[in-house]
């Protein structure tokens, strides 16, 4: 009964959690090591670095 009760809220964090980006990371991840397996895999900070980095430098049409 509970599970059931927690199903809508855990849909919504998810969603919520894609639309910020939460999982992104891990995403990239998950890609380089399929398309990519001889690159070495950034660290967490220094993924979000680049990536914040090149929204600077590239700026595109975006919701903020």
């Amino acid at each position: 009964m509970i599970a059931q009760a927690l199903k809508p809220l855990r849909a919504v964090a998810w969603y919520i959690g894609e639309l910020m980006g939460d999982h992104d990371y891990q995403k990239y991840c998950e890609h380089l090591r399929i398309h990519h397996p001889g690159e070495p895999i950034p660290t967490e900070r220094e993924y979000w670095r680049r990536r914040h980095c090149e929204a600077e430098a590239n700026p595109q049409s975006r919701c903020c």
